[in-house]
Formats: structure tokens, C-alpha cells, sequence
């Protein structure tokens, strides 16, 4: 050898689904199970709204929701620039990832993973979630008591996986795990 190391464009991975959808608990266990980061895009919303004080009420396109745009998507950009391997979570559709994604495309390799349940176990959890986690005060969960029937998933020409996460995972945990790193 030369001395030189071997060095891999980090992954990028996505997983993306409608609110209630498992994204965020799965792009946790994921990122736990193949050893890197999760960004979520709602839990920089949340900590937002801490240094933002009291009075603020969520809505699905506040300030601070348009402010978690760009600012999910430069996290992303900074710890890939770094060489990180991390997976990234948001609800967002086609359109807004396509182009949050569009100046990260060179810089990893992507994978998007996309979540779906039964509508109402969707409903069953936005409502548990609502009602138990205090950081939802952030979100317009209230807002969010139907199942979008026009949701247009992320659908770009990169390796996609769709995951049921109605009970458990199919695929499994350790099968998505296995994808995401290619």
C-alpha cells in the first residue's frame, strides 16, 4: 500500500413518509443500527421553538416551519461535506425534496426510504402523539387529523425502498439497514 486511504462518498440516507407515517422512529433505530446521525427535520423545529419563547403558535407554514427548510437541508450539506454517513428525516413531498436535495446530489451516495401505514394507524398515532409529547406543540399536528390522498411521495432515479410500517417493519430493520448502506 501507499499509504493513501480508501476514502467512500458518505450515504445519504432519506426517509421520508406522511406525519404518522414511522418515519422518525425508523430513521432513529436506522441510524443506531449502521452507527451515524439522524437529522430530523421536526426536532430542529422543536428546538427552534425553545429559543423562540412563549407565544408561538404553530401552523403548517409559520416562520419557523419556513425557516427549518433551508436550515435542514444546510445540516444535511455541512456534515456530508465532512464525510458523514447520516440519515435524514423529513415529511416533506416530491417537490420540496427535490429541490432541498438538488446541491447534496454530488456529495453522497442517496438512498431514500419511504414510509407508509394503514390510514388509520396513521390517524391512531398523529392523535397518541398529539395528546403525550409535549414537543408536538411545535407542529400543526391539529391540522393534520386526515390522511393526504394526494400526497406526491419523493420519486427520484436513485435506490428506493418502501417500508410498511403498519406493524413492525416489512422489509425488516435489518433488511433496510442492508439497503441503506448499499
Amino acid at each position: 500500500m501507499s499509504g493513501e486511504e480508501l476514502v467512500l462518498a458518505p450515504k445519504l440516507i432519506i426517509v421520508t413518509g406522511q406525519a404518522g407515517s414511522g418515519k422518525t422512529t425508523l430513521a432513529h433505530r436506522l441510524a443506531a443500527r449502521i452507527g451515524c446521525p439522524a437529522i430530523c427535520r421536526d426536532e430542529i423545529k422543536e428546538g427552534m421553538v425553545l429559543s423562540h419563547g412563549p407565544g408561538f403558535v404553530a401552523g403548517v407554514s409559520d416562520p419557523l416551519t419556513m425557516r427549518t427548510f433551508p436550515l435542514f437541508f444546510s445540516t444535511l450539506e455541512l456534515l456530508l461535506r465532512g464525510g458523514v454517513t447520516l440519515v435524514g428525516d423529513a415529511a416533506f413531498q416530491h417537490t420540496l425534496w427535490s429541490q432541498g436535495l438538488q446541491p447534496l446530489i454530488d456529495l453522497a451516495e442517496l438512498r431514500v426510504i419511504r414510509c407508509r401505514a394503514e390510514d388509520e394507524v396513521i390517524l391512531q398515532r398523529r392523535r397518541e402523539r398529539l395528546a403525550s409529547v409535549s414537543t408536538r406543540a411545535a407542529h400543526a399536528d391539529i391540522q393534520l387529523m386526515r390522511v393526504a390522498k394526494d400526497w406526491d411521495a419523493i420519486h427520484l432515479d436513485v435506490p428506493t425502498l418502501d417500508v410498511d410500517t403498519t406493524d413492525g417493519y416489512r422489509p425488516t430493520l435489518d433488511e433496510i439497514a442492508t439497503f441503506a448502506l448499499g
